[in-house]
């Protein structure tokens, strides 16, 4: 049993929304999951008083955008700004799927990764999943929390029926995707113009 099933989205007594379905996590098929996880951890049971869930839109007040920070410039973004991309978001269907994982003693956020599905003319009309914005903060490091992110995703991805999932990442991190079954594409460059950071 998955903690989504036990855990209810509430900020101040009223319902939040999530990003998408917490069936889609509880439906996922736990034979998929290629992590080695020691001491009861799993991708469902990331440990006590852990629960991974989809974004919901009270994660605002739970620390998602500072803990985005440790990944990245994030900039200051307003409650309003949130919840109006959440919904830009929520508004795409099945294109979007951040997860997250909450410290239920703390009401904080301490780890994300988003998966983003887009829909192709190629592969017998099929789609193509990107795994992005990886992070777990720092204070809960080592406790296998980057490999339940990253064992849903790729679960979710063979779900959605996508014909690959692909992410870009830094050499050091190599060997930790590797053992999710990602691997380098031979002959095969990442290029990019940045506009701002």
């Amino acid at each position: 049993m998955s903690c989504i099933q036990d855990t209810e989205c509430r900020e101040n007594g009223n319902k939040e929304d999530y990003l998408f379905s917490p069936e889609v996590l509880t439906n996922l098929d736990s034979s998929d999951f290629r992590g080695d996880y020691k001491n009861g951890i799993s991708p469902l049971k990331p440990g006590p008083d852990l629960c991974a869930r989809p974004l919901s839109s009270g994660d605002y007040d739970k620390g998602y955008l500072d803990l985005l920070t440790e990944l990245t410039i994030v900039g200051d973004i307003s409650r309003d700004t949130f919840l109006n991309q959440f919904y830009k978001m929520k508004a795409c269907g099945d294109n979007y799927y951040i997860i997250v994982i909450e410290d239920l003693s703390k009401n904080k956020i301490i780890g994300t990764a988003t998966l983003v599905i887009e829909k192709k003319f190629i592969h017998h009309v099929s789609s193509r999943a990107r795994v992005e914005d990886v992070v777990v903060s720092n204070e809960y490091r080592g406790l296998q929390l980057g490999k339940v992110l990253l064992d849903i995703l790729v679960c979710l991805s063979k779900k959605m029926g996508s014909y690959k999932v692909s992410l870009e990442c830094k050499d050091h991190n190599v060997k930790f995707y590797e053992q999710f079954g990602f691997e380098k594409a031979p002959e095969q460059n990442f290029m990019h113009i940045r506009y701002f950071d």
